[in-house]
């Protein structure tokens, strides 16, 4: 079984601090990836990523832009926090996921094919106290 751990640390550029003390946090903003904080293993990262976050609980909505070697990658997911398996697409690939809330983090299960593989991605959510850093963990 293939594993491999990715860590992304986002900045948020206008975020309401006082929404962090709730215990669910709402992810809305900008966030721009901070590569030197982020670690992707053996999987080469972004050179630069922008994710916009729009989210009205139960929808969570995430347009992300990123750059790499590979050029420029746009992705529009939409997903809901209860749990329900909804069905994205990223780039040629069908992605199912399913997201809920633990505590204060959002777990997100997602499940793709590549090269005939099945895939199943892990990735947690935590929104800093101060609500400036949304830090993504993802388990592949």
């Amino acid at each position: 079984m293939l594993q491999k751990t990715l860590v992304a640390a986002l900045t948020v550029t206008a975020f309401a601090a006082s929404l962090a003390a709730q215990s669910k946090p709402n992810f809305s903003g900008t966030w721009k990836l901070n590569v030197s904080k982020s670690d992707f293993g053996p999987l080469p990262g972004p050179d630069s990523r922008t994710d916009i976050i729009e989210h009205n609980d139960p929808v969570l909505k995430v347009n992300s832009a990123a750059e790499s070697a590979q050029g420029k990658q746009n992705a529009t997911l939409t997903y809901t926090t209860d749990g329900k398996e909804v069905q994205n697409k990223q780039g040629p690939r069908d992605v199912k996921s399913t997201v809920v809330w633990e505590g204060a983090n959002l777990v997100g299960n997602t499940k793709l094919k590549f090269q005939d593989n099945d895939v199943a991605i892990k990735r947690v959510w935590h929104l800093s106290d101060d609500g400036k850093t949304l830090t993504q963990n993802a388990h592949i």
